[in-house]
């Protein structure tokens, strides 16, 4: 008996990757397989309804410079508790979009946050690496 075939593309800790659904050509992300989910910084949020479904719309400075801001929207997926490294809870929003990353693409689930203060504006958990990269 043996286990699913797959493709695997190894990746290191830290990697440039690019969400096109919502403008983003590149961004540098941590991967993190100790995260289920993944988290993109956003400086502000908020909701909306566009033909009667609930939307997100969101700002954030991908680089270190205000120069490049992007704003966003997208329809809201789903809301759920998120615990943190530091083992606190919060509810997210989490929005479905296309990740590129090492030549292969796929669409993710993904929370947004405020990560201000970390030094990556983007964490890639084990949900989206799963069956198609290694670490």
């Amino acid at each position: 008996m043996s286990g699913p075939a797959y493709s695997s593309t190894p990746v290191g800790w830290r990697e440039w990757v690019s969400l096109p659904g919502v403008g983003l050509p590149w961004l540098k992300a941590k991967v993190d397989t100790g995260a289920r989910s993944s988290a993109l910084h956003v400086d502000a949020q908020w909701r909306f309804h566009n033909e009667g479904a609930p939307w997100i719309g969101f700002r954030l400075t991908p680089g270190r410079t205000a120069s490049g801001v992007v704003e966003a929207a997208s329809q809201i997926f789903d809301e759920r508790e998120v615990t943190d490294s530091g083992g606190n809870r919060s509810r997210r929003i989490f929005i479905r979009t296309r990740l590129r990353l090492a030549a292969a693409e796929r669409e993710i689930e993904l929370n947004l946050v405020h990560r201000g203060g970390m030094r990556f504006p983007m964490l890639l958990g084990r949900t989206a690496l799963e069956g198609m990269f290694t670490v």
